[in-house]
């Protein structure tokens, strides 16, 4: 058996490595997360009280959104978090919350299944529901 030479030892290296690397950084493969739980960009939210002016976007995030992402957006086993760097203003602004709540949206970043639209919700309630949900990223210094 001849041993490996230099170059076809770091070739082999460099690729192993960047097939890890890749395996890893995955968002919308096999590496997608499951539970909001094991996400290590979820970061604790509570940090200042609610202000007064984001009580109602709360009351209505509780009422027609945390039964599947969770209270504060923390995610359950029914959907993802919102507190979540995905759910960032530049990777989702806010429009597409607006069009999710309206017509639903098809699973891609999560393996929770398909969002359903939301009955009952009207533009202004998303509004109020999207400034509370970007105050908590705010907490949790994800924007």
């Amino acid at each position: 058996m001849k041993p490996w030479s230099m170059p076809q030892a770091a070739k082999t290296i460099i690729i192993g490595l960047c097939s890890l690397f890749f395996l890893g950084c995955s968002e919308n493969g096999s590496n997608a997360q499951s539970s909001p739980a094991s996400s290590p960009t979820i970061l604790s939210s509570a940090a200042k009280p609610l202000p007064a002016e984001l009580e109602e976007g709360e009351a209505k995030f509780n009422n027609f959104c945390s039964r599947c992402h969770g209270p504060q957006g923390k995610g359950t086993n029914n959907g993802p978090p919102l507190v979540h760097k995905i759910y960032e203003p530049n990777h989702h602004a806010d429009m597409a919350f607006q069009r999710a709540a309206a017509q639903g949206v098809r699973a891609h970043h999560w393996k929770f299944g398909n969002m359903p639209k939301i009955d009952g919700v009207v533009p202004e309630d998303v509004s109020q529901i999207i400034a509370y949900i970007r105050w908590l990223q705010r907490q949790a210094g994800i924007f």
